[in-house]
């Protein structure tokens, strides 16, 4: 089973919004010739690579919710211009929607077992749901209708 990754989408309000974000920063590299991945950069570099690379995602809370994920396709551990370790998580640049749970706060990223993470929504079920505004949408959840 692969393990997957989570963290907080800091700053993102929406899986919608987090969708565009990707799509613009893929445009931008596009039009610089660059790989069409989506990197996100962080401090420590996970030490269950192999499980990880696996078929693992990194799934996205955001505002107190796992709601999406991307899959991960590399782990890039290197020093910045500091000489600070880094690691570059390189995903492919498809967001994908799941059944929205909630998460508390916590900081960096932490491991997610494959039993443990949300399946994903159809999509029909992921526009319905992004349809919904998002108040009514946690509502429903709270009440054990989503």
């Amino acid at each position: 089973m692969p393990l997957h990754l989570i963290k907080l989408a800091v700053g993102c309000d929406s899986v919608k919004e987090l969708k565009t974000w990707v799509a613009e920063r893929m445009a931008i590299a596009k039009k610089k010739g660059l790989p069409q991945r989506h990197v996100h950069i962080t401090r420590m570099t996970p030490k269950r690579e192999e499980e990880i690379l696996a078929g693992g995602s990194l799934y996205w809370v955001i505002r107190g919710e796992i709601a999406a994920r991307e899959k991960i396709v590399a782990i890039e551990p290197f020093r910045d211009k500091d000489g600070i370790g880094r690691c570059r998580i390189v995903m492919q640049p498809k967001v994908i929607t799941v059944s929205p749970r909630p998460m508390r706060p916590f900081q960096g990223w932490r491991y997610l077992t494959a039993d443990a993470a949300p399946p994903d929504l159809t999509k029909s079920a992921a526009s319905g749901v992004a349809a919904m505004p998002e108040p009514m949408r946690r509502e429903l959840r709270d009440l054990g209708l989503l």
